[in-house]
């Protein structure tokens, strides 16, 4: 399509807008300054070693270890600060919360607050950017409660305790051999590609559409000796191949960066699961509810695809700490309901003693 043809992330806004006569235009004004403070990013990602931003961040410098006990990366940092930087001024937000930030970030008294809240991974991956393998941010947008709007309070962690069905739009950017902001305000799924020479994301993939058949699954197999048996058992059936109980070959992809496997899933479908799992008891998964399992719930089900912890829809769980870790397994629908329908059955037994409960299958080596 021509370049004049194509559709800015502006125009997109602007028509979705009309759809509400009513609106004020602040989510508008919300939406362009994420994108932003993408392209801000984008840009630092780009210039790797030449702009002096690979590597870990010194302690001196503010921290080596973020509040997750992860080690931070130089740029975990600058984008932390790049979105606060290029969100707090514009008086649409009443606050804003971050995987790098401990407590909530308030909005400086200088600056009007609105009526939203931002959720931020200002930079997914980021243990990959050394190795120039493709990373993200992701991002979700609230609403603020109505007490905090009309008395201009600081924000608090309960406010941003919402069910990720409660999101008002959420996405993420992926900075790979070309910058990307995937983008859902609850009508769908579009996909935008910056256009360098221009420095505006244009509409290229409208109404994205997870597959619903697959042949591929995203699981890293080195955490295989700690998985539950319901996980086990899809990865076992899936590794049998065309003999075994699904009847065709799978390929079994792992990149650890989760904005680029939820990338390529929404492109030409699959799963990835980072489930629950037994090496650490006391987490109930690794990644986080609120800045990357919500906002990626909310994208795959907007895009007809589906979200769970597992156990239960991602979008109905509701959160109980700001920095709540969580199993998720998200992308084609049948099977997430699949791996779903082997959490709610019942558990085989495999005490020798009791060989009535032993576990069995049609496809079981006589």
């Amino acid at each position: 399509m021509p370049l004049s043809r194509r559709t800015t992330l502006t125009q997109f806004l602007i028509e979705e807008r009309r759809r509400f006569p009513d609106a004020s235009g602040d989510f508008n004004a919300l939406i362009l300054d994420v994108a932003l403070a993408c392209k801000a990013i984008a840009r630092s990602v780009a210039f790797g070693e030449l702009g002096g931003v690979l590597g870990g961040h010194a302690a001196a410098e503010g921290g080596a270890v973020n509040v997750q006990g992860e080690t931070q990366q130089k740029l975990d940092v600058l984008s932390n600060e790049v979105f606060i930087r290029m969100n707090e001024w514009g008086g649409h937000l009443a606050g804003m919360a971050s995987e790098e930030m401990a407590a909530p970030r308030q909005i400086p008294a200088q600056y009007p607050r609105g009526k939203y809240l931002l959720v931020f991974d200002p930079l997914d991956g980021s243990s990959n950017i050394d190795v120039n393998v493709s990373v993200g941010s992701v991002f979700s947008v609230l609403r603020a409660p109505h007490d905090a709007i009309e008395q201009g309070r600081d924000v608090s962690e309960a406010d941003f305790l919402q069910p990720g069905s409660q999101q008002v739009a959420a996405g993420y950017a992926l900075y790979g051999p070309t910058t990307m902001l995937i983008l859902t305000v609850g009508n769908g799924v579009n996909g935008f590609t910056l256009d360098p020479n221009l420095g505006e994301f244009m509409l290229t993939h409208p109404g994205l559409r997870v597959p619903a058949e697959t042949q591929e699954f995203a699981i890293n197999a080195s955490n295989s000796r700690f998985w539950e048996t319901p996980v086990k058992r899809y990865v076992d059936e899936c590794l049998a191949g065309k003999t075994g109980p699904r009847g065709k070959d799978f390929n079994m992809r792992w990149i650890a960066s989760m904005v680029a496997e939820a990338h390529r899933i929404l492109m030409r479908g699959g799963v990835f699961m980072y489930p629950r799992d037994t090496k650490d008891p006391g987490k109930p998964g690794r990644l986080r509810l609120l800045y990357e399992a919500n906002p990626i719930a909310m994208v795959m089900e907007q895009a007809g695809g589906r979200a769970s912890t597992g156990r239960e829809p991602m979008l109905g769980v509701v959160p109980t700490a700001l920095h709540q870790r969580i199993g998720l397994v998200f992308g084609s629908r049948s099977e997430v309901e699949r791996i779903e329908r082997y959490h709610a059955e019942p558990q085989p037994c495999k005490d020798p003693a009791n060989p009535l409960f032993a576990e069995r299958s049609l496809f079981r080596a006589a």
